[in-house]
């Protein structure tokens, strides 16, 4: 027996999302979301991220693009996280430089000449 759920889901409608698997897309993302800390909307009436996300989703109207628009968020999302990345590529050199610099005044780890070794004594005879 199949049964279509969608309908039976509070305040649903066809306005709101055109297919199930885009709704499933829009809650699974903000699942993830939550998940890695997100505050949640509104007071919870459930525990779990994912059951969050999908009253959320259907109840709170979680905005979510499509088509051209989601394309151009996502490209400019993948330029902020490649600038993001080439700014702390380089604070990183910078910071071990600096690091270096300010261990050198501690630390002397030029090649030292091996100690002297002691030549036996002779024992008298």
């Amino acid at each position: 027996m199949s049964t279509d759920m969608l309908p039976l889901l509070p305040e649903y409608t066809k306005d709101q999302f055109d297919s199930r698997h885009r709704l499933v897309l829009v809650a699974a993302q903000r699942a993830k979301q939550l998940m890695q800390g997100s505050k949640p909307i509104g007071s919870l009436r459930f525990t779990k991220e994912t059951t969050i996300a999908l009253d959320e989703v259907l109840n709170r109207g979680i905005p979510y693009l499509r088509g051209k628009e989601a394309r151009d968020a996502i490209k400019e999302a993948r330029k902020g996280r490649e600038m993001e990345n080439e700014r702390m590529a380089m604070m990183t050199a910078e910071d071990a430089r600096e690091i270096k610099k300010e261990l050198s005044n501690y630390v002397d780890d030029s090649p030292k000449a091996p100690p002297a070794v002691a030549e036996p004594a002779e024992a008298e005879e």
